[in-house]
């Protein structure tokens, strides 16, 4: 028995030694094995011929009018509903503050990988047959069904599945999930709910499913909560000062996100207690990783970050100052 246990022992050590890329490797090759129809990210092959300002649906793929409405949908906390466009297809409305940083949100973690849904945002638009209020949002809607800023999306290869867990999940420890924790701290996006992660089926293989951050709404604002949607979400000013890359060691790095609730909030406590465990997400990510997707996000060009902006309907000062912000925290990933 002894002559078994030391050896064990030794593996078990000589395990606990080995550098966050080769865990990372480790828990990817477990992860392939145990899930092999699990999918967080795909090579996006040449990220320079994607086109931002379409996103993963393409040109061709845009919501056509007329827009007709079918239901309301009182999930979530700002204002959705469902229509339906002119060519058929069904598409979910966002109203609010959170439609513009979404629909860029979208673009960038398609462009390096991940699995999203389609978004659109619309200017201005109309919708037919609006009902006579709205549970939430009203104000948003003018008297004959016109509305400004509004996002809309789908999925193209089906319905939801489910949803996954930050903690628990196929890819725990590998270097693409660890990616995805680089990108949520590039948005900002500090709602980590995980109501907020849906699986979808994978267009390509139908044996497949794809795990996406299906909700970004919460982007390009603080680094956390705040006692408004404004200043948290969609916040030039609030994004452009905070921090990003809070500590480097040699193996790992940690971001300044997501940031704990402002301290009155513990009379709320159990909020409170709720966003403190996820934040986690932004810490202690192996350094190799977070620069490997820093890798990908600088083949990127200044114009394809201005297009993700421009397809929100920013205006062009914005478009600049959003896009530079994002450009400074690439170019701090790849000086790791």
């Amino acid at each position: 028995m002894r002559q078994q246990i030391v050896p064990l022992f030794m593996l078990a050590i000589a395990i606990a030694l080995l550098p966050p890329r080769a865990m990372g490797e480790m828990h990817a090759a477990a992860a392939a094995i145990a899930h092999p129809n699990a999918i967080l990210w795909k090579d996006p092959g040449d990220i320079a011929s994607r086109n931002l300002f379409y996103g993963p649906g393409g040109e061709g793929d845009q919501p056509r009018e007329p827009l007709r409405f079918l239901k309301e949908d009182m999930g979530g906390t700002n204002p959705k509903f469902d229509v339906r466009d002119g060519a058929g297809n069904k598409w979910k409305v966002k109203l609010g503050v959170e439609a513009r940083p979404e629909t860029v949100a979208t673009r960038l973690l398609w462009a390096v990988g991940f699995g999203t849904n389609e978004n659109y945002f619309l200017s201005e638009g109309k919708v037919n047959d609006m009902p006579a209020r709205l549970q939430r949002g009203q104000k948003l809607v003018g008297a004959n069904g016109e509305i400004r800023a509004m996002r809309l999306q789908r999925h193209l290869c089906g319905k939801k599945i489910g949803i996954w867990s930050w903690k628990h999940n196929p890819f725990s420890g590998t270097r693409e999930l660890n990616g995805l924790r680089v990108m949520m701290a590039l948005l900002n996006n500090w709602d980590l709910k995980d109501d907020n992660n849906a699986i979808y089926p994978d267009c390509e293989k139908p044996e497949a499913t794809v795990y996406e951050v299906s909700d970004l709404g919460a982007s390009f604002g603080r680094t956390g909560e705040s006692y408004t949607a404004k200043m948290s979400k969609d916040n030039l000013r609030e994004y452009r000062r905070s921090k990003f890359i809070s500590k480097v060691t040699p193996d790992y790095v940690s971001f300044n996100f997501p940031t704990h609730l402002p301290y009155l909030y513990v009379f709320r406590l159990p909020l409170f207690l709720s966003r403190q465990h996820f934040r986690w997400i932004g810490k202690r990510i192996p350094r190799s990783d977070a620069k490997w997707m820093g890798t990908y996000l600088a083949q990127l060009s200044p114009e394809q970050i201005r297009d993700a902006f421009r397809a929100a309907g920013y205006s062009p000062e914005q478009v600049e100052a959003y896009a530079t912000t994002v450009e400074a925290r690439i170019a701090e990933l790849n000086r790791l």
